[in-house]
C-alpha cells in the first residue's frame, strides 16, 4: 500500500516515471530495429527514437529529483535553490579536519563564523563562569548553566536561515522580567526543564539552529571564576573580575576546584586534527576552559597543532600593558609549556578613529615587538604574524582571514 501511494493524484511524480518508461521503451525499440533491420532509412529512424528516448528519460530523470527536492529540501524565503550548499556541506566541508576551538565570548563566535565556511568537523568548548547580564539573571534565578556565550556560539554554527538567527539574539528592550533578556537564553533555559539538562537542551538547539558542528560547555558543575590580584585582593565572579580596575590579574581558579570536564569535550580534544585557544578575554574566556583538569590535561597530551590567538587590544583590568608574548606566558604559567605551540599575532594597523575610542576606555593594541620574537623562539613556539583584524564598529578578528590563516597553519603541518 505504502508503495502503490507513488500512484495517488496530486504527487507530481506519476508523470514523470510513465515518461521514463516511455523513454526506456523506445530505446529498447531503436536497438531493436537497428539490430534487425539493414535498410538504412531504418536505422537512421532508429538513431531517431534512440536519442527521443533518451531525452525523454533524461528530462523525466530531472523532474523526479526535482520533485523530491522540492519536498526533502527547505527553500529559505527570498534566496534561490540551496541544494548546492548541502551537497558542498555534505561532500566536502564533512571531509574537512576536526577543530577544537575552546573560549568563549564574542571572539570565540567570530572565529565560528569563518570556519564553518573551511569544515563542518568543529567543535566549541565554552566557558559557564559567565555570571553578567541576561545569562547572570537566569544562572541565579533558574539555576542554570548560564547560556550567553553557547548561545553566539550557536548561532555562529547555525546553517539556517538569518531569521532564525536573528530570534536568537533578539535582546528585549522593555517588559517587566523581560527587558535585557536575549530570546535564545529564554529558549535554552526554558529547554533545559522540557528536556531535563542543560546538555540536552543545547543538543536540541543544535537541531532547531541546524549547526555545523558541536557546541558542549566546558563543564556541566556551576562554577565561579577567582581572580588573585597583584595586591594580594581577590575578585570572585567573572563579571566583576571583568569590571573591577586597579590591580593587574596575577593568577585565576576555578571554585569548586574539582570540577570535571564533559566527556564530549574531552573525547574531541583527543581527536582533534587541531586545537584553538581564543580568540577572548584571556583571564575571563579562555583560561575557565584550561582551569578544567580534563581539559587541561588532554590539552597538553595532544599531539595536534595547539593555536593560541592573541587578542588584537589589551583589556583594562585584565591584561593592562600586555605583549603579545605576556598573553602566552600567562596561558603557559596556568597550564604547561606543551600547551601552546603556535600563536597568532595581528600585524595590521588600527584606525585612528577606533585608537582613540579605545584609548578613552584604557585599551591600546597588543604590543609585539623584537623582544616578542626572542620569547617565542627560545621556548620553540611558533610565532606567526598576519592581518587579521577588522574594524567596524568594534575592533575585532576578521573572521574570513582569520580562518584562512588557521587553515595555513594546519595545511603546513600536514605538509612536516
Amino acid at each position: 500500500m505504502r508503495r502503490l501511494k507513488w500512484l495517488y493524484p496530486g504527487m507530481l511524480i506519476k508523470r514523470w516515471i510513465f515518461l521514463s518508461v516511455f523513454g526506456i521503451l523506445m530505446i529498447s525499440m531503436g536497438f531493436v530495429i537497428v539490430i534487425a533491420e539493414r535498410n538504412p532509412d531504418s536505422k537512421a529512424m532508429a538513431g531517431v527514437v534512440i536519442i527521443a528516448g533518451i531525452l525523454c528519460v533524461i528530462v523525466a530523470v530531472k523532474r523526479i529529483i526535482k520533485s523530491l527536492m522540492t519536498v526533502l529540501v527547505t527553500k529559505p524565503a527570498g534566496k534561490g535553490n540551496d541544494l548546492v550548499d548541502k551537497i558542498y556541506e555534505k561532500r566536502i566541508l564533512e571531509k574537512g579536519p576536526k577543530i577544537v576551538v575552546i573560549g568563549g565570548g564574542t571572539g570565540l563566535s567570530t572565529l565560528l563564523t569563518g570556519l564553518k565556511q573551511k569544515t563542518s568537523n568543529i567543535t566549541a568548548i565554552v566557558t559557564v563562569a559567565d555570571d553578567g547580564g541576561s545569562s547572570g539573571r537566569l544562572r541565579e534565578e533558574f539555576d542554570v548553566l548560564p547560556p550567553g556565550d553557547i548561545r553566539n556560539c550557536l548561532v555562529a554554527l547555525s546553517g539556517s536561515e538569518d531569521l532564525l538567527g536573528a530570534l536568537f539574539q533578539f535582546r528585549f528592550t522593555q517588559g517587566e522580567g523581560l527587558h535585557g533578556h536575549n530570546f535564545g537564553n529564554l529558549f535554552i533555559t526554558a529547554l533545559s526543564r522540557v528536556t531535563g539538562d542543560f546538555a540536552s537542551a543545547i543538543r536540541e538547539s543544535s537541531k532547531v539552529l541546524a549547526i555545523r558542528g558541536n557546541v558542549f560547555p566546558a563543564t556541566l558543575q556551576k562554577v565561579k571564576l577567582v581572580a588573585k590580584r597583584e595586591d594580594g585582593r581577590e575578585t570572585v565572579g567573572e563579571c566583576r573580575v571583568r569590571e573591577e580596575k586597579g590591580s593587574p590579574v596575577e593568577k585565576v581558579s576555578l571554585l569548586p576546584k574539582d570540577c570535571s570536564a564533559t566527556e564530549e569535550s574531552v573525547e574531541a580534544i583527543r581527536q582533534a586534527d587541531a586545537i584553538v585557544l581564543g580568540p577572548g578575554s584571556l583571564y575571563t574566556s579562555v583560561m575557565p576552559n584550561l582551569l578544567i583538569e580534563g581539559i587541561k590535561k588532554e590539552v597538553i597530551k595532544s599531539k595536534a597543532p595547539k593555536i593560541y590567538i592573541c587578542n588584537v587590544m589589551t583589556e583594562a583590568g585584565e591584561t593592562d600593558n600586555y605583549s603579545v608574548s605576556d598573553h602566552v606566558r600567562a596561558v603557559i604559567k596556568h597550564t604547561h609549556p606543551s600547551a601552546v605551540n603556535v600563536c597568532i599575532a595581528n600585524i595590521a594597523r588600527i584606525p585612528k578613529d577606533s585608537y582613540e575610542k579605545y584609548k578613552e576606555e584604557n585599551k591600546f593594541p597588543v604590543k609585539l615587538d623584537a623582544s616578542d620574537d626572542e620569547w617565542f623562539a627560545r621556548e620553540n613556539i611558533k610565532l606567526v604574524k598576519a592581518r587579521i583584524a577588522g574594524a567596524q564598529e568594534f575592533v575585532r578578528h576578521d573572521h574570513i582571514k582569520l580562518s584562512n590563516v588557521i587553515m595555513d597553519i594546519l595545511n603546513e603541518y600536514k605538509a612536516e
